[in-house]
């Protein structure tokens, strides 16, 4: 029998001696970056894009490539223009294991490099942390800023000769503006279960106040890649990530509609339900690529407890640990409100040998009224 709460996994080093520090922003506080700014045409009342995380890999690049591939073709094959995806959000993790600028041609321009949108990025810890023999020297995020977060397009000297040229994302904390959904992106540094400052945490409070005062005319979501709540055998549950997030919302009031990881290399749908207020769905989307995959655990390994406060309220509602996939989100303004919807698709390993075959749709949910 599977866990059908988060879990926390026991006897874990504390390895928070791996932070490191931020490089500096390319842009100005608050670090926004509007979506029309890069795609002028994008629609006032239907967006649709894609979500996936911990894409990088080392041993077998066929995973990354069958995802990458499915997302180009849902691209192509689209129905009309305001179902075909816009661009991708990448949950961190896009390089490993350290993030180097000699890996990002093989494990990032390479893949998607028919990948037909933009492609925006918050970092994971393998992107942020530094490989110690690298041949040439480099600080945490230099290879990360110089393709996501540059201040004007260029073409990027270690992509391979890519056509794809740098994103002009303002900082690697950041929230991208859209008509219909404020995506706040946080950046949780190398450590297993994730370190945030306190300057990115007080960020972070004005940001959901901002967010706040648009609502309700804009969806409000958090993107960071450390899950916090997970049901996984790998990592666990993240108290840190936790802790940090359920005390900023104490502080402010503010609540998000959504929260979206990736740092477990699965699909994982969670909801966190207050007694006093409208839940929080969390959603763990980080199969796409890696090749090892992490499953649930079950009650009967003793590695694993769920004897913990905070998860008496959580609630592991559907997961897929077997396949590799991706989202497909698609928020849209109704005469009702604004509705969110996500899909994942996955890809089984026999697909692999098959060049024709379609991701299949794994799970679907929906936020509506929001």
């Amino acid at each position: 029998m599977r866990y059908k709460t988060p879990v926390l996994k026991k006897d874990q080093p504390d390895d928070s001696y791996k932070f490191r520090a931020l490089p500096e922003p390319s842009g100005k506080y608050p670090y926004h970056l509007l979506l029309k700014d890069v795609i002028p045409s994008i629609s006032d009342s239907k967006i649709t894009f894609h979500m996936v995380g911990d894409t990088g890999s080392i041993r077998s690049p066929d995973f990354q490539k069958k995802v990458a591939g499915e997302m180009i073709r849902q691209y192509q094959e689209a129905g009309s223009k305001e179902d075909q995806p816009q661009f991708l959000y990448h949950l961190g993790d896009i390089v490993y294991n350290h993030g180097e600028a000699t890996q990002y041609q093989r494990q990032f321009f390479d893949p998607y490099k028919l990948y037909p949108g933009p492609i925006f990025a918050i970092p994971g810890n393998h992107d942020s942390d530094v490989n110690p023999d690298a041949a040439t020297p480099y600080n945490t995020l230099e290879p990360f800023v110089t393709v996501f977060c540059d201040t004007t397009p260029h073409i990027v000297a270690f992509s391979g000769g890519s056509e794809r040229k740098s994103m002009i994302q303002p900082n690697v904390y950041w929230t991208l503006k859209t008509t219909l959904a404020n995506i706040i992106g946080m950046s949780s540094n190398v450590p297993k279960f994730g370190i945030v400052t306190d300057e990115q945490k007080d960020w972070l409070k004005e940001e959901l106040k901002a967010a706040n005062a648009e609502r309700p005319g804009k969806i409000l979501i958090i993107c960071i890649h450390h899950a916090p709540y997970t049901a996984d055998i790998n990592h666990g549950s993240s108290i840190p990530m936790i802790t940090l997030l359920e005390s900023v919302f104490e502080e402010t009031g503010i609540r998000p509609d959504i929260v979206f990881s990736g740092h477990v290399h699965n699909y994982q749908h969670l909801i966190r339900r207050y007694p006093e207020g409208r839940a929080i769905h969390y959603i763990v989307a980080g199969g796409g690529g890696y090749d090892e995959l992490h499953p649930i655990a079950s009650t009967n390994d003793n590695r694993f407890t769920n004897d913990y406060p905070d998860f008496n309220n959580v609630e592991l509602l559907s997961y897929c640990d077997d396949k590799h996939g991706f989202l497909k989100v698609t928020l849209e303004r109704t005469g009702k409100g604004l509705t969110l919807t996500g899909n994942y698709y996955a890809i089984t390993h026999s697909d692999l040998n098959s060049s024709d075959f379609t991701a299949r749709l794994e799970d679907t949910f929906i936020l509506e009224n929001l």
